[in-house]
């Protein structure tokens, strides 16, 4: 994984919002600030979760979010590693590529969320080959062990005329 260096990052903090309520951010630019904003996320603290499809035009599009399940406020920055897999952990297509924007410092207060998202044209307009996977394996920015959700939105683009799968860097938020 790519990961942009912290001194050319905007940070964006994120409080855990109350039951129920959209998460809110703020944007600081420039040097971190001297409080505490906690460190890097690790897998272990993070819940990782594919939101409804959103469609466009002739696009499928979900939200990949990763949610601070642990008791500690940490950060996320930069792209979350995808892949498709299939029953017995097998790679379905090539490896998502990442969206031009700028990553951006992400921090999360327990509860809090980040969210980056996956698009693809539809299978059934492009003619791209499709596949059923299994599962999308899901790996914070900096890690190496993925999380493990579940894929239930159908088939997606493997090989052939706009297979191309892309995902863009986290920001804050549920995507929703």
């Amino acid at each position: 994984m790519v990961s942009v260096p912290p001194a050319a990052t905007t940070s964006v903090a994120v409080s855990a919002p109350p039951a129920g309520a959209p998460s809110s951010a703020t944007a600081t630019s420039g040097a971190p600030s001297p409080s505490p904003r906690g460190a890097r996320c690790r897998t272990a603290e993070l819940r990782a979760s594919v939101g409804r499809e959103d469609p466009g035009a002739g696009q499928v599009n979900h939200p990949v979010v990763l949610t601070n399940v642990s008791a500690r406020t940490c950060t996320v920055q930069g792209y979350p590693g995808a892949a498709f897999v299939d029953d017995s952990g097998r790679q379905l297509g090539p490896d998502p590529r990442r969206g031009p924007e700028s990553p951006a410092r992400v921090v999360l207060a327990p509860g809090g969320s980040a969210w980056a998202g996956l698009s693809y044209a539809r299978p059934e307009i492009s003619g791209a080959r499709t596949a059923v996977p299994a599962a999308l394996l899901v790996t914070p920015p900096d890690e190496r062990r993925p999380l493990r959700v579940p894929w239930t939105a159908g088939g997606v683009p493997v090989a052939g005329n706009e297979s191309v799968v892309t995902l863009t860097a986290l920001r804050p938020g549920s995507g929703t």
